[in-house]
């Protein structure tokens, strides 16, 4: 069993070196961030799935799929939500580390 479970990071440690590999898993950085807030919003609220569809007008699945990151919610979905779970939706730009902007901010200070 423990033979799978090395073969499996081996494979992972190869993708780590492929450009377009790492490309595409930083593009979905922001996905796994929004479902890893909602999931921890709901686990907070000690609310079920189920639950918090329900206060929402919506169905377990809605939620599941929102949880999955596998959607972009609306800012109207993410308001609901947030009113449902009890907290308060806060959207926030950041630079990029990279980019020419952040540069410049750098250059700058």
């Amino acid at each position: 069993m423990r033979q799978k479970s090395m073969a499996a990071e081996r494979v992972f440690a190869e993708w780590r070196t492929d450009p377009a590999y790492l490309a595409a898993y930083d593009a979905l950085d922001e996905e796994f961030n929004l479902a890893e807030s909602l999931i921890k919003a709901r686990s907070e609220a000690a609310l079920t799935q189920d639950q918090l569809a329900k206060k929402m007008g919506t169905t377990q699945a809605a939620i599941a799929r929102l949880e999955s990151g596998k959607s972009l919610p609306s800012t109207r979905t993410l308001q609901r939500f947030a009113a449902a779970t009890g907290t308060r939706l806060r959207i926030a730009f950041a630079p990029i580390p990279s980019s020419p902007a952040s540069k410049r901010r750098a250059r700058a200070k």
